[in-house]
């Protein structure tokens, strides 16, 4: 017999139409349309980016110092990488939330890391290298994001309303 419990599982044995009353099969992505992740799969998706922009976030107050000369190439390159972290996730999740996820845990972890101990110290130093971190990864984060919402609303993902300002 095909469908007993000795042999291994078959299509043949799966009922393709489901009677009345039972739950509907679940419906594909519509044709042109983006597929959308689970609750769950988008959840979990979404605590990777926001851990993602925590480590960079981390790892940019320990070492934005490196510097070439009097070029701060170490805060420079964190700049680039938090840009395009927060542009990518955005498009890859399709939403702008996935932007700011990782721009929000970039910029909690750099929050944390500047205040000053009980002792004075700082991690992350007043200095043009410091400046050129906070400042420019700041600014980075918050441009891929609103290319990440202007991206989405070319296409097609928010229709403009008719007659909304500016016309």
């Amino acid at each position: 017999m095909i469908c007993s419990r000795a042999w291994p599982y078959s299509l043949l044995c799966v009922d393709s139409t489901p009677e009345s009353g039972q739950a509907q099969p679940a419906r594909p992505a519509q044709p042109g349309g983006p597929a959308r992740p689970d609750t769950a799969g988008a959840g979990s998706a979404y605590a990777v980016l926001f851990l993602l922009g925590v480590m960079e976030g981390l790892l940019g107050c320990f070492q934005f110092s490196h510097a070439i000369g009097p070029v701060p190439v170490a805060a420079l390159v964190f700049c680039v990488v938090i840009f395009a972290t927060c542009l990518l996730a955005g498009l890859g999740m399709d939403s702008p939330m996935g932007a700011l996820v990782p721009a929000f845990g970039w910029f909690l972890a750099s929050l944390v890391l500047t205040m000053p101990t009980a002792s004075g110290s700082v991690i992350v130093t007043n200095t043009t290298a410091g400046k050129w971190y906070l400042y420019g990864g700041a600014a980075s984060a918050g441009l891929g994001v609103v290319l990440t919402f202007v991206l989405s609303r070319r296409r097609g993902r928010w229709p403009r309303r008719v007659g909304a300002w500016p016309r």
